[in-house]
């Protein structure tokens, strides 16, 4: 797998939740190859599903989400857009931030902002409201209310491109960078003899409620899955007790949210391959796809594992594409043999 290439690619692609349309369609056709079967479902998910051949087989699914964080217009004034926000985005981060409308043609804006001049004592020690903000098109009252309507969404003006050596940094690596793994993990499994079916999930609206992925796994009824999204990465700012190392190796969800068989079986997997991993203690909501995927239908064992990812919910996420290589071996040695292992439970 070329990281670097498939997620330029892939964030380069603007698809806030709820607009995740190109996205899907670009995760598509590069899942396709790798499994027996790929669609789009009625939710916008992208599905695959690698067939063991073995009747009554288990069901594994793994997912990751497609969608980014984002913005959509709600209302115009004096040719500037007022706007609310889709998913968690950080108020402070706003003001001066290069953003991409999604019109038709999709146009230019930037976030209004003070110059420090003109600020009034203490304005710029205190983060703006976003009901206050406004996102700047270069277009009249009229224009604006005729090219960019109330609905519109709006992403972060920014790709994936290399950091470093090692590291990859831009928009959307979380969740494409995950998606980037499964890409990796189907890769990896093509040609391996497996005894349950595996499915590979690209999830939409993760970001405002994960409607993606409580539909898609309601409909495929897997017995087991693995939410597979990021966790806070490591920053001389951050604190130590928080963060995960980048570079450090994929970690491994503990808690509720995760069934420990399942926690236990990545660590052995691991461990036989000498992949080096951490741990997140997780005591209740995981902030994943696996918090609403564990309680569907009867109940589905899961697990959760994570992606050490810097500056999260930002225009400059980083990951280390040592730790996506190795998610991926991890998730491939934990797909084999997995059916026979239930079986014994």
């Amino acid at each position: 797998m070329n990281y670097p290439e498939t997620l330029k690619q892939l964030c380069s692609i603007p698809a806030p939740s709820g607009f995740e349309g190109p996205a899907a369609q670009a995760a598509l056709e590069l899942l396709r190859p790798l499994v027996d079967e790929a669609h789009i479902d009625k939710m916008g998910n992208v599905i695959g599903v690698r067939r063991c051949g073995k009747p009554g087989a288990k069901k594994l699914l793994l997912d990751a989400h497609l969608d980014e964080i984002g913005f959509l217009v709600t209302g115009h004034e004096e040719g500037f857009l007022r706007f609310t926000t889709l998913g968690g985005v950080d108020p402070r981060m706003l003001p001066d931030r290069e953003l991409t409308v999604l019109s038709q043609p999709p146009v230019f804006g930037v976030v209004t902002c003070l110059p420090p001049h003109i600020q009034s004592r203490g304005e710029s020690d205190k983060a703006m409201p976003i009901q206050e903000l406004c996102i700047d098109v270069g277009l009249t009252q009229e224009e604006a209310q005729r090219r960019i309507p109330a609905g519109t969404p709006a992403v972060y003006r920014t790709g994936c491109m290399s950091l470093g050596e090692k590291l990859l940094c831009g928009k959307a690596l979380d969740d494409r960078s995950c998606f980037a793994v499964l890409l990796d993990t189907a890769e990896q499994l093509k040609d391996v003899e497996l005894d349950a079916d595996v499915y590979f999930l690209g999830s939409t609206q993760e970001e405002t409620h994960s409607t993606g992925a409580i539909t898609a796994a309601y409909g495929a009824a897997p017995d087991f899955c693995v939410a597979v999204d990021v966790t806070h990465g490591d920053s001389p700012d951050a604190p130590r007790d928080k963060t995960f190392s980048l570079g450090g190796g994929p970690v491994i969800g503990l808690g509720p949210n995760c069934t420990r068989w399942m926690s236990k079986r990545l660590e052995e997997r691991a461990k036989a391959l000498s992949i080096p991993i951490q741990y997140e203690v997780m005591a209740g909501n995981t902030g994943t796809n696996g918090w609403p995927m564990q309680v569907l239908r009867e109940g589905i064992a899961t697990a959760v594992l994570s992606v050490p990812l810097r500056y999260m919910h930002t225009p400059i996420e980083t990951v280390h594409v040592e730790d996506l290589e190795n998610t991926a071996r991890l998730l491939a040695a934990f797909a084999a043999g997995i059916g026979e292992e239930a079986e014994a439970l």
